[in-house]
């Protein structure tokens, strides 16, 4: 799935990533909007985990909504 098709699916999948990140606040998901780079920082500053962490993260829960 491209980035700019999450983007378009956002709203659908947003319940999947509050299951995933559960600290993140509805705002942070309006403002992130299915972007990665955006969520990767939300994951960082809510989560306090590296870059690195954050993104592994994102990108292991994004490769499982491909089936979305």
């Amino acid at each position: 799935m491209k980035n700019d098709t999450m983007e378009g699916k956002w709203k659908q999948l947003k319940g999947e990533a509050k299951k995933q990140w559960g600290n993140l606040t509805d705002d942070d998901y309006d403002q992130a909007q299915g972007d990665r780079e955006k969520m990767i920082g939300k994951i960082q500053e809510r989560h306090g985990r590296k870059r690195e962490e954050a993104e592994r993260e994102y990108d292991d829960w994004y490769s499982r909504m491909e089936q979305y």
